[in-house]
């Protein structure tokens, strides 16, 4: 048995069939289109966000999971005055309104597939900022790391 193995010959037992090989590339693509992940925010030119300190995080009326509470939560850890609640306050009450969207899907268990929150006017519900964070299955994260995620994407020139 020579001590050296020539260029390109592998061992029989690495060697794959055509069919085995076919089936591991559409399995590795299968799964590459199953770890998606995007993190965007849009913010108006003209809104210094740094003039913000009083928000008021509005309920989403079909949300059982507690979202507003833990968008106000970190808002508060990142130094602002919060609110959170189901009743739009009045307007001169707060420097700005969030809302926000949550998407969930079922994968053996629930979770979050996308966030998307919103800064307001609250006179006129003109949108000051936004920000989305989408999360497949397996790039999932609890729901508390998306909504750092997409509030320190928003709020990244601060």
């Amino acid at each position: 048995m020579p001590d050296t193995v020539s260029r390109g010959a592998l061992p029989r037992l690495v060697r794959l069939p055509a069919l085995a090989r076919t089936l591991l590339a559409f399995t590795a693509l299968t799964l590459a289109g199953c770890v998606n992940t995007s993190l965007t925010s849009d913010v108006d030119p003209n809104v210094d966000l740094d003039t913000l300190k009083h928000l008021y995080v509005l309920k989403l009326p079909a949300d059982e999971r507690g979202i507003d509470g833990l968008i106000a939560d970190r808002l508060g850890t990142m130094g602002y005055q919060v609110e959170h609640g189901d009743t739009a306050p009045a307007p001169d009450a707060v420097d700005a309104l969030v809302t926000y969207q949550d998407q969930w899907m079922w994968d053996i268990t629930m979770y979050m597939l996308t966030l998307r929150v919103q800064l307001r006017d609250p006179d006129t519900d003109y949108v000051l900022a936004s920000g989305q964070v989408h999360r497949t299955s397996l790039a999932r994260r609890p729901p508390e790391e998306m909504v750092e995620e997409v509030l320190s994407e928003i709020f990244k020139s601060r």
